[in-house]
């Protein structure tokens, strides 16, 4: 039974070829013929002196390295259709199958150092993204009439979307409104001779907002709490008379100057 010839060095005819032809620093396309079939035919024979039974491929190419040899001795010029001389090198298909062969060899070795390479690299196992990639496209057969009324749903959510959005621009405006009130409202009593009792209705400026009258009402609350102002309602849901006190045009301290006064206090 014959068997592929394996070495460390080469493996199969060509592989053994190729070796021989670079050890001996040659070119393949200017091979020294009758040096390198020496050589090939030796190393057969140490193979066969090992009792290595050799592949039918070794001995092919052996016969026609030998061919080629015999043919490299008899004149190489022929004559060509034209009548013109023509140089006939019978090492040129020899030379063809050998470029061929190193090329794939070497196309070989590149795919076997990635497969290391790709042996040796760590890789994070795939992972179920469904949940991340949403659902897929539906798309709905409506008639004319639940067209209109799915449409008809859509335009009442924006607008509860446009009003809720809105509610929420006044609400982060309403801290700057209401130091504003205060401001209005400080002057409107620094006008007034000290004592006198005015309307909360006369505090607030645009009497048909919702809006305006709990800023307002808002405002008044504060000063009161900063004793800035004071107020009175003589019977339930009745109007209410604010008044200023002898506060209104103080500054009053924050919370932190307080509590920096009291504890210097209780120190001494």
């Amino acid at each position: 039974m014959s068997y592929r010839v394996r070495t460390k060095i080469f493996e199969g005819p060509f592989d053994l070829l190729v070796y021989l032809i670079e050890h001996a620093r040659m070119s393949i396309y200017d091979i020294r013929i009758s040096e390198i079939t020496a050589q090939y035919l030796g190393y057969i024979k140490e193979m066969q002196e090992a009792d290595i039974n050799l592949a039918s491929e070794f001995m092919v190419l052996a016969a026609q390295l030998l061919e080629i040899k015999s043919k490299m001795l008899l004149p190489r010029t022929a004559i060509d259709e034209e009548g013109e001389t023509v140089y006939e090198d019978p090492r040129t298909e020899l030379v063809a199958k050998l470029a061929e062969y190193k090329k794939y060899k070497a196309a070989s070795e590149m795919l076997e150092e990635r497969r290391e390479y790709a042996a040796a690299s760590l890789e994070k196992p795939q992972e179920d993204l469904t949940e991340f990639i949403g659902e897929p496209d539906e798309y709905l057969i409506l008639d004319e009439a639940k067209f209109r009324a799915a449409f008809e749903e859509f335009l009442e959510r924006k607008k509860k979307l446009e009003e809720i959005r809105a509610h929420h621009i006044r609400t982060e405006k309403q801290r700057i409104t209401t130091e504003a009130r205060i401001a209005g409202i400080r002057n409107f009593f620094s006008e007034l001779p000290m004592g006198q009792r005015a309307n909360f209705n006369e505090l607030v400026q645009d009497k048909g907002s919702k809006y305006d009258i709990s800023v307002t009402f808002s405002s008044v609350l504060e000063m009161m709490k900063e004793r800035r102002l004071d107020a009175e309602q003589k019977r339930l849901f009745g109007d209410i008379e604010v008044y200023a006190t002898e506060h209104l045009m103080e500054e009053v301290p924050d919370e932190a100057e307080n509590t920096v006064e009291e504890v210097a206090a209780d120190g001494e």
